[in-house]
């Protein structure tokens, strides 16, 4: 019997360099690509193959779905993005808030380190930051999770809209004095409420009959 999957990948190219765009993101392809093309040995059923990620990897994660879905030859049937970085622009009021753990300055120095001299420039491609995409539509169902207290919550939340507007059946979860990587501290019931919540959609979504 085959089940579901989960698709990640690790980039080989150096974040910063000429070759980071696209080289990161046409990994995270080959990884998928790699998966679909193994799947009965791996024992998936690549008809529910999904990508997920958090923070950086929620963005690659986005930006593999779009790619994907351009490229029209790998399916991806849903996306998990917990608090994705998305918007290299960083122009939400939410970035500009003083919070501990993460806020503009983390956020310019990832988004520096990945992208260069690109960073903030118009010649950022939307695989790289998904918040640049014109069109969400014909995306695969999203799965978006935010910490109230989070600098990403703006975007992350107007990614989700965009997602709806689009007509891509999203679900949102806002948690409530939540910071950016909540669900990495041990015991805090509000990491165990968001596991739950991944868990609970990913049971749902993967339980539906294939179309």
């Amino acid at each position: 019997m085959r089940g579901p999957g989960l698709c990640g990948g690790i980039g080989r190219v150096p974040p910063g360099t000429g070759d980071a765009v696209p080289g990161l993101i046409e990994d995270c392809y080959a990884g998928l690509a790699w998966v679909h093309e193994h799947a009965e040995q791996l024992g998936v059923d690549a008809g529910r193959l999904g990508v997920a990620g958090a923070s950086a990897g929620g963005g690659l994660a986005a930006g593999l779905a779009l790619l994907a879905r351009d490229r029209g030859a790998l399916p991806v049937a849903f996306q998990l993005l917990l608090y994705p970085m998305l918007d290299d622009r960083l122009s939400s009021a939410s970035i500009h808030w003083e919070v501990k753990g993460w806020g503009r300055a983390s956020a310019r120095f990832v988004w520096d380190a990945y992208l260069g001299d690109l960073a903030g420039t118009d010649h950022v491609p939307p695989y790289a930051a998904p918040a640049r995409a014109d069109d969400l539509g014909g995306l695969p169902p999203a799965l978006v999770c935010l910490g109230a207290l989070d600098g990403y919550l703006d975007e992350g939340v107007d990614y989700a809209h965009r997602l709806l507007q689009a007509g891509v059946p999203t679900e949102l979860h806002v948690y409530e004095r939540a910071p950016h990587g909540f669900d990495g501290v041990p015991g805090a019931l509000v990491a165990q409420r968001c596991r739950r919540d991944m868990t609970d959609w990913l049971a749902r979504h993967l339980a539906a009959p294939r179309t």
